[in-house]
This record gives structure tokens, C-alpha cells and sequence, in this order.
């Protein structure tokens, strides 16, 4: 019997028998009460990575964009993103629930940005009767886009937007650490210029659960107490912790192996390896649903994420062999 791919995601990776052994060693202590060393010692290295005065643990991405954006958006005004973010698509409306926050969005193609639409949008000084903008936020690499790199032309235009306008600037760096690797900068580099940032563990890394936010020392003081009152508090996570620590010392490097998969995927099964930057591969096929239904019957799981939209991520827990199986199964289907 064949073992199952996986490439729905690379959330779905499983802690390795040494980042297991590391977890089970982890000293713990109360993290509410500021008390566990090992979530102070990652909040303390992420920050020095990313540049950042201080750092918070959160267990998901999704709060660590959300605690993100409120520190910059006061509730009844707008953050401006593209279409395809993941804060305005698949976070179930929490800004909105959470935070009064309310989105405008440009049509990003592939993810990227686009100043000059940004700049149409914004609007700081909307008056009394309309919305006025107060934050931008970009997301680097772009999970909808396909793993798109962001130019970094348009970054560095968007920041002297943001800067001209007193906007605030936050950056959605869920796989940052694989922007990092595709162009060879450090994390520090890419995370200039924002104001919040969120980075996560659990995607190509390999942790099994965990985001960090990244600020101001002050603005990280008010998120602890939003992440209590959302109820993202955690008590003993030093062990969680402690899998992100070993998966930055031990898995960063590594996922220049996941793009040479993922663009190795995109040219067995037909689409364009100049658009694969990343880890994600995005294919137009006729039906998506009906692709990846026939394609599990077979062992492999992908993502039908719109009715011609099917996306393919490599990750840790899929070597040579997986990808083997999966064109297999899968370059009939998609043909």
C-alpha cells in the first residue's frame, strides 16, 4: 500500500523524532505570568532575527495578524490589502468581529502589490461621513498569490506611501521564512519598515503549532493583553516553544529544498516554473474539485481553493519519492 502525499499544505507536517526530543526536554513555567524561559527565549530570538525590539508567542497565525492589525487600526476605520490577503479571506471576518476593523482591497495579480493601486485606495483623512484609512497591510510570501515574492520595488514604494500618509504598516510574514531563502536576505531586510509582523511556525518550519508577533516593545505590552483577552493566554508552552526553536536552528535552510520540489512539480505537470518563487504551486484546471477528488482516491491530497483553482504545497514531510508519486497520480488528471 502507497503512503499518502500530502500537499494540501505545509501546515499539515508532523514533528521529527529530534524536534520531539527537544520539546520533551523543554523547561517550562507559566507564561501568563511572563514565567516560561524557553517562550521568552524564542520571543527573544525572533525579535533579534526580525529586528524588532520585542516579540510575542501566539498559537496561530491568525491571531498573530489580528493582535497585528488592531495595534494599528482603531476600531471604525479601514486596513487597506489586496483581495487575495489572507487577513481579508481566510480569517472568518475576525478584524471585523474582534476589532471594528473593516478592509478595502485592490485585485492583486498573483499576490503582487501594486503601489499605485494601494495609493488610489487610501484615503487617512476620510472625513465624517466615509471610512478613513489607517494601516496597509502586506503579506510576504503571498499564499493565495502561489508563494509570491514580493518586488521589492513595490515594497519599498508602499513603505514611503505608508510613511507619507502616517499609515500604519503591517506584514503578514506567515512564510517570510521563505522569502528569506528564495532571495538569499536576511529576515531582518524584509521585515524593515513595518510596524507589526507576524511570522509562523507551523507552516514550512515544521513546528506543530505557534506564530510569533513582532514590534515595538510597547506595542508588544498591549498585545499580551489583547492575546489574554482574545483568550490566546497559555500557561507550560515552553514545549510548544521549544519545537519552534528547533525548527528555526534546524529547518530554515532547508526549505530551499521545498522550492526545487515545487518547482520540479510545476513543470511535470504544465504550468509555468517562472511563477513557482516559493513552496506553492497554483494549477487552472477545468474542474478542481473533481481533480482533487480523483487524485486522493489515489493516495494524493491538494487543495481545491475556487472551482479552477488548485494549489500544491511541499513541505517537510514530502521527499523525492512523494513527489515522484504525486506526478504520477496527478499529471493525467491535470492534463
Amino acid at each position: 500500500m502507497r503512503s499518502i502525499v500530502d500537499l494540501r499544505s505545509d501546515t499539515v507536517t508532523r514533528p521529527t523524532p529530534e524536534m520531539r526530543a527537544a520539546m520533551a526536554q523543554a523547561a517550562v513555567g507559566d507564561d501568563v505570568y511572563g514565567e516560561d524561559p524557553t517562550v521568552t527565549a524564542l520571543e527573544q530570538e525572533v525579535a533579534e532575527l526580525l529586528g524588532f525590539e520585542a516579540a510575542l508567542f501566539v498559537p496561530t497565525g491568525s491571531l498573530g495578524n489580528q493582535l497585528g492589525i488592531r495595534l494599528l487600526t482603531p476600531p471604525g476605520y479601514e486596513i487597506v490589502c489586496d483581495s487575495l490577503a489572507h487577513i481579508a479571506r481566510a480569517e472568518l471576518g475576525a478584524a471585523a468581529v474582534f476589532s471594528g476593523i473593516t478592509f478595502r482591497t485592490w485585485k492583486a495579480d498573483r499576490g503582487r502589490l501594486d503601489v499605485d493601486a494601494i495609493a488610489e485606495l487610501v484615503a487617512p483623512d476620510a472625513g465624517p461621513y466615509q471610512v478613513s484609512t489607517a494601516a496597509i497591510a502586506v503579506e510576504n510570501t503571498h499564499n493565495f498569490g502561489g508563494g509570491t515574492v514580493q518586488p521589492d520595488d513595490q515594497l519599498e514604494a508602499v513603505k514611503k506611501l505608508a510613511r507619507t500618509h502616517r499609515l500604519g504598516l503591517h506584514l503578514d510574514g506567515a512564510r517570510l521564512w521563505n522569502a528569506a531563502v528564495a532571495t538569499g536576505r536576511p529576515l531582518r531586510e524584509l521585515a524593515a519598515g513595518f510596524d507589526t509582523v507576524s511570522v509562523c511556525l507551523s507552516k514550512g518550519l515544521g513546528a506543530p503549532v505557534g506564530s510569533v508577533l513582532a514590534a515595538s516593545r510597547e506595542r508588544v505590552a498591549e498585545a499580551r493583553i489583547w492575546r489574554k483577552r482574545y483568550g490566546g493566554g497559555m500557561r507550560q508552552v515552553g514545549i510548544l516553544a521549544e519545537a519552534g526553536r528547533y525548527a528555526i536552528a534546524h529547518h530554515l535552510a532547508r526549505l530551499a529544498d521545498d522550492h526545487a520540489r515545487a518547482r520540479r512539480l510545476a513543470e511535470e505537470l504544465g504550468a509555468d516554473p517562472e511563477t513557482v518563487a516559493t513552496n506553492i504551486v497554483v494549477l487552472d484546471v477545468a474542474d478542481a474539485a473533481a481533480v482533487a477528488l480523483k487524485a486522493a482516491e489515489q493516495d494524493v491530497l491538494v487543495s481545491a481553493l475556487g472551482p479552477r483553482f488548485l494549489r500544491l504545497v511541499t513541505h517537510l514531510d514530502v521527499d523525492d519519492g512523494g513527489l515522484d508519486q504525486a506526478i504520477e497520480v496527478l499529471r493525467p488528471l491535470v492534463a
